[in-house]
């Protein structure tokens, strides 16, 4: 999913960052929060946006 992302923006929790994107014909938001000590991306959640 996160290779298709479209936008981004912060989350309202500090340090976290929401991943827009689409899987199939859905609008997806993916909440992460980068890891700087072993350099990983840690997905927290992801669920689709309805609009």
């Amino acid at each position: 999913m996160l290779d298709r992302a479209t936008g981004y923006h912060q989350d309202v929790v500090p340090g976290r960052w929401v991943i827009e994107t689409q899987q199939g014909s859905r609008v997806w938001e993916v909440i992460v929060e980068p890891d700087f000590n072993v350099r990983l991306l840690v997905v927290i959640t992801a669920y689709p946006v309805e609009r």
